[in-house]
């Protein structure tokens, strides 16, 4: 492949955010300062470091400037753990914490050198005077400047020295990366290189309106190529904006990763469809597998709890958009004597919280929100979630357990000591742990590969008849 020229190399007084290299074109602004989107940006890292997730952290962003920053931020997130062992280098005590977010955001996207997403002499010298513009580290742009110019000098030297920790070289927190070792010792680096990589866009067709080839003859039309993954899925050579995806608003199109697209078909597998089955999707928010479910069983009666009102309203919103109804109820699935009226269900779907460790494609901040017992609390949470639905569950019926984590303790681990207490539970043939990367078996549709997924893992219990 032909190397892309370089942009241009502005001054530290002219530069814009319209000059990074073609491949990046979310990081473009037409007219703002690059310092300006390097505050912003170091703003929303600060907000991660201090517990906050990105995405509100994001959404906090004002609008014209936020899909660049979202842009950077991702970037800022993906590279932390190189930042953070180049910072530790350059200086024996950390910053204040604005100062710290700003220096380590530069670190983050110049450390690649010729692959940075600028120049990297632009970089620093954006850095340097969005610290100087701010009032909470005008007092740091002096160590932040001294700092960077000798990152500039000694890069390469800086770089090697910090590869031999795990945490810099992996971009992982050192127990996250021990932990895959530990779980996955033949493919560990593969699951460290994957989560690395922005996670595609697949969308579910709605065959109430479209067959997958007639949808995807209309992107194609669009100059939007994809290929087909699993029964209903597409996926998109290169994500859009929703508003570019024929018919989304009308409920033609859903964007949901291709491992998520199981279980709705999974949960009744061999069943009759058309049946009104009373299901439970419990942990409903933000709705797409509930779309999903009505989808697929359309005489279903689904009640979908979710334990926060406001995410309810999204679960709402998505049901209008597909023109399905279920009963959707702000509640504890926990705790059924808030909402369960006596009437067991013919089918449960619980998707579980979890770490949402297969997930961190799309959601890089994850690996740095998580600590090392969170998981083992989470599963906790799960078990009991398990313990308390499953009499909810008529003879007969089914549940499907469901977490995106890859982690063995929120999958197989639980669903093992589930079935240990409860013997009138059967493992039916499941997924089991989907692994980014690795072709999946044990799936409802075997015709179709899933493409490019997240990590999932599914469970599929049948209570006994008698």
């Amino acid at each position: 492949m032909t190397p892309q020229p370089r942009p241009p190399k502005p001054s530290a007084k002219t530069a814009t955010a319209h000059q990074p290299p073609q491949q990046a074109p979310g990081l473009q602004h037409p007219t703002l300062p690059l310092w300006q989107l390097l505050q912003a940006t170091a703003s929303v890292v600060q907000s991660v470091r201090g517990g906050r997730s990105l995405t509100p952290a994001i959404e906090a962003v004002a609008g014209p400037i936020r899909p660049a920053v979202q842009s950077l931020s991702f970037l800022v997130m993906r590279q932390w753990g190189r930042a953070i062992a180049l910072r530790e280098r350059l200086a024996s005590k950390a910053p204040p914490p604005a100062a710290d977010a700003l220096l380590c955001t530069a670190l983050a996207l110049a450390w690649q050198g010729e692959d940075a997403p600028y120049p990297v002499h632009t970089l620093v010298n954006q850095a340097v005077e969005a610290a100087r513009q701010q009032r909470t580290t005008q007092a740091q742009s002096g160590f932040i400047n001294a700092c960077l110019r000798r990152f500039m000098r000694e890069r390469g030297a800086l770089v090697l020295a910090t590869d031999t920790d795990p945490q810099a070289l992996w971009n992982h927190p050192r127990w996250w990366v021990e932990r895959l070792q530990l779980e996955y010792p033949a493919h560990w680096q593969a699951l460290l290189k994957m989560a690395q990589q922005p996670a595609p866009m697949s969308l579910r067709i709605d065959p109430r309106h479209h067959s997958v080839s007639e949808y995807q003859s209309r992107l194609q039309a669009l100059g939007l190529p994809s290929k087909a993954v699993g029964a209903s899925g597409l996926q998109l050579a290169k994500a859009v904006p929703v508003h570019q995806l024929p018919g989304f608003f009308e409920g033609h199109v859903s964007v949901q990763d291709a491992a998520a697209q199981v279980a709705a078909p999974l949960l009744l597998q061999g069943r009759q469809a058309d049946k009104p089955w009373r299901i439970l999707d419990a942990c409903a928010a933000p709705g797409g597998k509930t779309g999903h479910l009505l989808v697929c069983y359309p005489q279903a009666r689904v009640l979908a709890l979710d334990v926060d009102a406001t995410r309810c309203q999204r679960i709402g919103q998505n049901l209008q958009r597909l023109g399905v109804h279920a009963e959707v109820r702000a509640a504890d699935a926990a705790q059924p004597a808030t909402w369960w009226d006596g009437e067991a269900f013919d089918a449960i779907l619980l998707d579980a919280p979890c770490t949402a460790s297969g997930i961190v494609r799309r959601h890089p901040d994850v690996r740095w929100l998580r600590r090392p017992g969170d998981s083992a609390q989470l599963a906790r949470t799960q078990a009991q979630l398990l313990q308390t639905l499953w009499p909810l569950l008529k003879p007969g019926g089914r549940l499907l357990y469901c977490t995106c984590s890859v982690f063995r303790s929120e999958g197989d681990e639980t669903v093992q000591a589930f079935l240990q207490h409860n013997t009138n539970a059967q493992l039916l043939p499941s997924p089991g742990h989907l692994i980014p990367g690795q072709a999946p078996t044990g799936l409802p549709v075997v015709d179709n590969a899933l493409g490019e997924h997240d990590g999932f893992y599914y469970a599929l219990l049948e209570k006994d008849r008698t």
